[in-house]
C-alpha cells in the first residue's frame, strides 16, 4: 500500500497552497477507521494523523495497515488530552489547516474539502460541522434526549457567547494554523469541554468562526459520551458560557468593548 502522504504529494497540489492535515482522536475505532479513511479525498488531504488513546482493541493496528500516520499514547489522556496531541502533531508536521475528525464514522468525512475551503479563503479560522442545522440529526439516529439537550444548550450558548451557530457540541471541527499558534490550547482541560474551551478562546482572540451542515449517522460502532459524563459536560458548557458572558459585560462596562485579547484563554471550567 502506498503511504497516504506520498500518494498525495505525487498526485495533486494542496488546496490554495495550504497543507491540509486531518487528525483523528481515536478510542475503540477498529471497526470504523477503515471506512472513515476511505471516504477522505486524496485531492485535498495531504496527511492523516490518527492518535490512539490506549484502546484495547485493534484500532492502532488497523490504522497502521491503512498507510496513514498512526500514533499511540503511552497512557490514556482522556478526550481533550488526546485532541491536544492530535492538534500539536499536525502543527509540528507543517499543517496550515487542521481538520479534527472522529474515526467512528458518525460524521461524514466527505465534508473535509468544504471545511478546508472555508478556512483556505483566509476569512475564517474555525469551522464547525453542525449536525442540527439540517434535517438529518434525528433521522440519522441521534437519540431524542441528546437532540433536545444539544438544542437547549446551543440556544443558551448563542446568547451568552454573542455568536450565531446551530451547534457547539460537534466533534468535527477545522482550525487554522494561526489560531493554534496563538492560543495556548495545552492549558485547557483534558475532558469533553476542551472543544468549547477552544471555541471560546478563539472568540476572545478575535478569530472568525463559521459552520457547515453535516449529516450524521449513529450506528452500533459509533462512539457516544456516557449519560453521566453528558450531564457533567452540559453543566460545564453552562459554566463556560456564563464566564464568557461576564467577560463580555465586563469589557463593555470598562469601555474596552468586546475586542480580542492576547491568547484568548477562557477561565477554568
Amino acid at each position: 500500500m502506498i503511504p497516504w502522504g506520498d500518494a498525495v504529494r505525487k498526485a495533486v497540489p494542496m488546496i490554495e497552497g495550504k497543507r491540509v492535515v486531518v487528525t483523528m482522536p481515536a478510542y475503540y475505532a477498529e471497526k470504523t477507521v477503515g471506512k472513515t479513511v476511505a471516504d477522505l479525498s486524496r485531492d485535498i488531504v495531504d496527511e492523516i494523523i490518527l492518535v490512539d488513546d490506549c484502546s484495547k482493541d485493534g484500532t492502532f493496528e488497523a490504522a497502521q495497515k491503512l498507510g496513514i500516520t498512526a500514533l499511540r499514547n503511552e497512557k490514556n489522556l482522556n478526550y481533550g488530552g488526546n485532541v491536544k496531541r492530535c492538534l500539536q502533531e499536525a502543527v509540528d508536521r507543517g499543517a496550515d489547516i487542521i481538520i479534527l475528525l472522529h474515526p467512528d464514522y458518525q460524521y461524514t468525512p466527505k465534508l473535509v474539502p468544504a471545511m478546508a475551503a472555508m478556512l483556505a479563503t483566509g476569512f475564517y479560522d474555525v469551522c464547525l460541522a453542525s449536525r442540527t442545522s439540517g434535517k438529518g440529526a434525528l433521522s440519522g439516529g441521534m437519540p431524542i434526549w441528546r437532540y433536545l439537550a444539544n438544542w437547549g444548550l446551543t440556544m443558551v450558548m448563542d446568547l451568552a457567547l454573542g455568536t450565531h451557530h446551530t451547534e457547539y457540541h460537534t466533534g468535527y471541527r477545522a482550525y487554522s494554523r494561526k489560531l493554534l499558534e496563538r492560543v495556548d490550547f495545552h492549558a485547557l482541560r483534558n475532558d469533553f469541554i476542551f472543544d468549547n474551551q477552544m471555541f471560546v478562546a478563539a472568540l476572545r482572540g478575535g478569530f472568525p468562526t463559521c459552520e457547515v451542515t453535516c449529516p450524521t449517522v449513529y450506528e452500533e460502532e459509533s462512539s457516544s459520551i456516557p449519560f453521566s459524563k453528558a450531564v457533567r459536560y452540559g453543566f460545564q458548557c453552562l459554566k463556560l458560557s456564563g464566564q464568557h458572558l461576564v467577560w463580555r459585560i465586563g469589557r463593555r462596562l470598562s469601555g474596552k468593548g468586546v475586542r480580542p485579547t492576547v491568547g484568548g484563554m477562557p477561565e477554568e471550567s
